[in-house]
């Protein structure tokens, strides 16, 4: 019987500490990739346990993935100023980064569309609530199911360029959108969640030496 309590004791700690409200601390995230066309999934299955940390702290978050195939990626957003700066460490195209406005003005907000669904979902024990969204990112429609809690106040790339529509942290998120005709769904759930300090230097957009600009063509 001791046990027994014992057991319950952890569990109800864990509990507790699990949905306590933090705004510092990582987040560490796996994500899939899947389609219906068998070339894309082929290319899919060569980039196996891709997964990401995410770094946050107040309105300041940076995202860094590394893979043998796709090379090492960091998205550091700056909720303040309203930046996004994304560096790029290719194989292929080398040493690239891209620096752009995370504002979202009052006509973009129109074509963001974002429904509560009413369903909810339990990430590393929080308790999320769920979102249908859909909206354009450079051009290309994007649809999104997410779910959401409010006990981590982290800011991402993907709350911040939904201009506040959704308050709180993308726990788990699946994603359908078209590229080139083909569809692409991606799924990312956040594995772990834990509270710790972060070195303020983990947000300075300072793009480093070798880099070169690449852009994105704007939607006509």
């Amino acid at each position: 019987m001791k046990k027994l309590i014992l057991i319950l004791l952890i569990t109800l700690n864990f509990s507790v500490f699990a949905q306590k409200e933090f705004k510092e601390g990582v987040i560490y995230t796996k994500i899939t990739m899947n389609s219906d066309n068998e070339q894309m999934k082929a290319s899919f299955a060569m980039l196996s346990n891709l997964s990401t940390t995410t770094y946050f702290k107040g309105n300041k978050s940076r995202t860094e993935m590394d893979n043998p195939i796709a090379g090492k990626t960091t998205s550091i957003v700056n909720n303040d100023t309203k930046e996004m700066l994304v560096l790029m460490d290719d194989p292929m195209l080398g040493k690239k980064f891209m620096k752009k406005s995370i504002a979202v003005s009052e006509e973009e907000l129109k074509d963001i569309k974002v429904t509560p669904n009413g369903e909810t979902k339990t990430v590393v024990g929080y308790e999320c609530k769920g979102y249908d969204v859909v909206t354009k990112q450079e051009g290309i429609e994007l649809k999104i199911k997410m779910f959401v809690t409010n006990k981590i106040l982290a800011q991402e790339q993907y709350s911040a360029m939904l201009g506040g529509k959704i308050k709180g942290f993308p726990m788990y998120m699946v994603m359908d959108v078209k590229q080139e005709g083909m569809p692409i769904i991606t799924t990312m759930e956040v594995t772990e969640a834990k509270k710790e300090t972060v070195d303020d230097g983990k947000f300075e957009m300072i793009i480093p030496e070798g880099y070169s600009e690449i852009q994105i063509p704007s939607e006509k």
